[in-house]
């Protein structure tokens, strides 16, 4: 699936969003291109040509609330965490807790990694100790503003940097 950079009025980067999201919103004329993909591909409708979009820019603001706690979803988790697994580095499919909740471990970031299924079987109620196993990483929250871009400059388009580097921190 192809993304797209939607960026705040004042250039700030919000999230990605799918290209028919993105179309859909340069169409209704909500936000504007700011530069077109690359390899210079076109979208054709029976009486419009549209490059396709790698960043695009709300007209209006969009006031973002301002959040504590990043909320815990598979989605951000595995993200975070690259969608490898914690434990031997493959694909992962599932999340695993380090500390089993069944033995008191909590459902939280410090807590939560991302696992691909033979780990996470083999694993099972135990702890990482008990099998002589260490995480590749430590399971930490997210932090920044822009945390659900996370690797978007490893995964996205070159003219994303651009706009990802101020923010960073």
């Amino acid at each position: 699936m192809r993304r797209v950079l939607l960026l705040n009025v004042t250039y700030e980067p919000l999230t990605t969003v799918a290209l028919h999201r993105a179309v859909g919103l340069v169409l209704a004329d909500k936000a504007e291109i700011l530069h077109n993909e690359a390899s210079g591909l076109v979208l054709h409708s029976a009486s419009a040509k549209l490059a396709v979009p790698s960043v695009i820019r709300l007209r209006r603001y969009v006031r973002i609330p301002h959040r504590n706690r990043v909320p815990l979803t598979r989605a951000a988790l595995m993200r975070r965490d690259g969608y490898l697994c914690a434990y031997c580095g493959a694909a992962a499919d599932t999340i695993d807790h380090v500390i089993p909740r069944s033995r008191g471990g909590a459902h939280a970031w410090e807590n939560c990694v991302a696992s691909c299924t033979k780990c996470n079987h083999r694993k099972a109620d135990r702890l990482i100790e008990e099998l002589g196993w260490t995480l590749r990483w430590d399971p930490l929250v997210p932090r920044g503003t822009h945390w659900r871009l996370i690797g978007a400059t490893r995964d996205g388009d070159p003219a994303w940097a651009t706009y990802l580097t101020s923010t960073a921190a």
